[in-house]
C-alpha cells in the first residue's frame, strides 16, 4: 500500500494566495492494473500560469494543477520500465498512478551531469515557450532589438539568451539589483531594475533610442502599455504572460492600446506553448544542446520538502526567485 501526499486547492485564491488556500492530505493508492504504472515525484514545479488556470480549470478540493519529474517504482506498463524518469502533468503529488498517457520520457541523451529538475525548466516548458515564442511569433532575425520583461525568470532569462544566440541585441527588465547583475552574466546587452526606475518610459528609450522591433510580454499592464507605444514601425510583440495582473481582485482599466498600433501597424499574438507540441523533440534538443554547449546557462531557485510547495508558489508569484523554481521532495 502507498500512501499519497497531496496539496489540495482549499479554496479559490482572492487576491494574492495565502498558505491558508491550501490543504495538504494523503491518499491511499489502489494496487495497479495491467497497463498502469506507479511513478514518484522527485521535483515538481510552480509556474505562474497556475494562479490564473487554477479558477479556470479547476474545482475548490481538486489537487493543485502542476508538472513533476517523477521515476517510474512499479510498472505494469511495457512502456515504462522501472527506473525510467518522465515528465507528467498530475499536479502537486508525492506519488501517482497512470495509465501512461500524457508521461514524457525525459530526452534518451540527458546526461548525468545535467539536472533532472532542468526537464521543467530551460529544457522543459519554459524554455519551449522562450524558443516558439522568439522563433513563430516574434520571427526574430539578426539585428533585431529585443525586449523582454520578467527578464530572470523561468521564460525570460531563455528569452534574452537565445535572442542573442540568434544574433539580436536584448534588453532586459527585472524586479531587483541581483537579478540585473544576472541579466548582465547571461549577456543582455541593457538591464534594469524596473521598481527602482523614476520613469520606465525614460530608461527605455535611453536602452534603445531607435526603438523595438520584438518585445516578449510576460508581464502585461502598465509596463506594456508603455513599452508598446516605444515599438519600431512593423514590430511584433509575443504576449506570453500577465502576471501584473493575476493577483488583482479588481480588474485594472485601460489605456488602451489601438492608436500605436494602428500608427505603429504592429503585430501583436498571445500565444500557448502547447500549440507546438508536434515539434516538442525539436525544441528540446536544440535547448538541451545549448545548454551542453554553454549557450544558454540556468538557475534554479530549489525550496526543499512537498510540504513546502504553497510557500514555494507564492515566492515565485512574488517575485522572489532568479531563474526557474522548483520543489524538491
Amino acid at each position: 500500500m502507498v500512501i499519497a501526499k497531496v496539496w489540495v486547492l482549499k479554496k479559490y485564491f482572492e487576491g494574492f494566495p495565502k498558505i491558508s488556500d491550501f490543504d495538504l492530505k494523503n491518499v491511499e493508492l489502489p494496487n495497479l492494473k495491467d497497463g498502469e504504472l506507479l511513478l514518484e515525484s522527485k521535483f515538481l514545479s510552480v509556474d505562474p500560469y497556475m494562479r490564473p488556470y487554477s479558477r479556470r480549470d479547476m474545482k475548490e478540493g481538486d489537487v493543485m494543477i502542476g508538472t513533476q519529474v517523477a521515476r517510474v517504482v512499479e510498472s505494469k506498463n511495457p512502456a515504462f520500465t522501472v527506473g525510467a524518469f518522465v515528465v507528467g502533468r498530475s499536479g502537486w503529488r508525492t506519488h501517482f498512478i497512470s495509465d501512461g498517457k500524457g508521461l514524457q520520457l525525459l530526452l534518451s541523451n540527458w546526461p548525468e551531469s545535467l539536472p533532472r529538475s532542468l526537464s521543467l525548466g530551460t529544457v522543459g516548458m519554459p524554455g519551449l515557450t522562450a524558443y516558439f515564442g522568439l522563433l513563430e511569433v516574434c520571427k526574430i532575425k539578426p539585428g533585431d532589438t529585443v525586449l523582454v520583461n520578467a527578464a530572470a525568470g523561468a521564460v525570460g532569462s531563455v528569452v534574452g539568451q537565445l535572442a542573442k544566440i540568434g544574433g539580436c541585441r536584448v534588453v532586459g527588465c527585472a524586479s531587483s539589483d541581483d537579478k540585473v547583475v544576472y541579466l548582465k552574466e547571461l549577456g543582455f546587452d541593457e538591464a534594469f531594475n524596473y521598481r527602482t526606475v523614476t520613469s520606465l518610459d525614460e530608461v527605455l528609450r535611453k536602452a534603445s533610442p531607435d526603438g523595438y522591433d520584438c518585445f516578449f510580454d510576460n508581464v502585461g499592464g502598465e509596463f506594456a502599455s508603455i513599452a508598446i507605444n516605444q515599438m519600431k514601425k512593423y514590430g511584433r510583440i509575443a504576449v506570453c504572460g500577465a502576471i501584473s495582473q493575476y493577483n488583482e481582485s479588481v480588474p485594472q482599466k485601460g489605456p488602451y492600446i489601438q492608436v500605436p498600433m494602428i500608427l505603429k501597424e504592429l503585430r501583436m499574438e498571445g500565444f500557448i506553448v502547447s500549440r507546438w507540441a508536434n515539434r516538442r523533440e525539436e525544441g528540446l534538443k536544440a535547448l538541451l544542446k545549448w545548454v551542453m554547449e554553454g549557450k544558454v546557462k540556468y538557475r534554479e531557485q530549489v525550496t526543499e520538502g512537498f510540504e513546502n510547495m504553497p510557500t514555494a508558489f507564492i515566492g515565485m508569484l512574488r517575485g522572489e526567485n532568479i531563474g526557474k523554481a522548483i520543489v524538491k521532495v
